[in-house]
């Protein structure tokens, strides 16, 4: 990695991922994990003041020590354990349905092999257990998706392999994870190659059929959204 990666482009993350509108965000899937957490790209640790008290202790996983570093410090203000780990959700260092929850937030954009890391958070994950995220993507729009198509390569380069035009709920499905709950549209203000967005909650396919698992629900939010907020799995009905 250059200088820029390695240490202009963290502080700035650092800064820009800081405002109510995020956090608003972050507190709605970081307020719902429970048990033994695992957080992919955890970054500086801006969702460590979201967990309640339901988590019992946190695993958290970057790619960054610049920005671990960051969340070491925030790690100690918190009421549970707290591991910072430097590594790739690709290869999770974690055993076989060894946690309840996995939260990620403005991630799967920047993983090189999402679908690998899919497939490990679906290993890690216990009956029982859920995917808790916000992320951003693709757009159902034509004209954003072509322009986030044209936008991606030369974006990654100088976003820390952000892509702009992941298809989050398809990608969720292919590795066997099936929409419980999520809400899309475009969450935030600013141009909307950035904003659309889905947040919510993901269960592997091998526990739909129990449990919270056995319904779900998706929300629109914008009436440019309507045809992504339809259905995205099976079982999932839209209302609003």
């Amino acid at each position: 990695m250059g200088l820029w990666q390695r240490r202009i482009f963290p502080v700035l993350l650092d800064r820009v991922m800081q405002n109510r509108r995020l956090a608003e965000l972050r507190r709605r899937i970081a307020g719902e994990a429970r048990g033994c957490v695992l957080e992919i790209g955890i970054g500086s640790g801006l969702n460590l003041p979201f967990y309640g008290r339901s988590v019992e202790h946190l695993t958290g996983i970057d790619p960054s020590p610049e920005l671990l570093a960051r969340a070491a410090e925030r790690a100690r203000w918190v009421g549970f354990p707290v591991r910072l780990l430097t590594g790739s959700a690709e290869e999770l260092p974690l055993a076989d349905r060894s946690v309840d929850c996995v939260v990620s937030s403005w991630t799967l954009c920047s993983i090189p092999d999402v679908r690998r890391a899919l497939a490990e958070i679906v290993r890690v994950l216990r009956p029982g257990g859920a995917f808790l995220f916000v992320e951003h993507g693709l757009a159902p729009d034509p004209r954003v998706a072509c322009a986030q198509r044209w936008l991606t390569p030369f974006w990654r380069r100088i976003a820390g392999g952000c892509h702009l035009d992941r298809p989050v709920p398809e990608l969720l499905a292919e590795s066997g994870l099936q929409l419980q709950e999520v809400e899309s549209g475009y969450l935030l203000p600013g141009p909307r190659l950035f904003t659309y967005h889905w947040t919510g909650r993901a269960v592997p396919a091998r526990e739909a059929g129990s449990g919270r698992a056995g319904g779900g629900n998706a929300r629109g939010v914008h009436p440019d959204a309507a045809s992504d907020s339809r259905s995205h799995a099976d079982g999932l009905r839209a209302r609003r």
